[in-house]
């Protein structure tokens, strides 16, 4: 099955703390909403920009995405 990485987009100089935060918040979302995968993370890119991510399956990608509005996805390769 294939899986996908939605992504939010942060920037500024707050943008790793921001990301880190909302990594919080998708960990609760999974939890609440019992996704079939638990895989978040978060990436500094530059000084002034970071990232959150969320990995779903293609089968669930379009609920999750209404819910959540990410910023941009792709498919996710380990």
């Amino acid at each position: 099955m294939r899986q996908l990485k939605l992504i939010w987009d942060f920037r500024g100089p707050d943008a790793l703390k921001t990301a880190q935060h909302h990594e919080i918040h998708l960990k609760e979302f999974i939890v609440l909403e019992k996704t079939e995968l638990n895989i978040t993370g978060f990436e500094q890119l530059s000084d002034m920009h970071s990232i959150a991510f969320m990995v779903v399956n293609e089968t669930e990608m379009k609920p999750i995405r209404d819910a959540l509005k990410p910023h941009r996805g792709q498919v996710y390769n380990i």
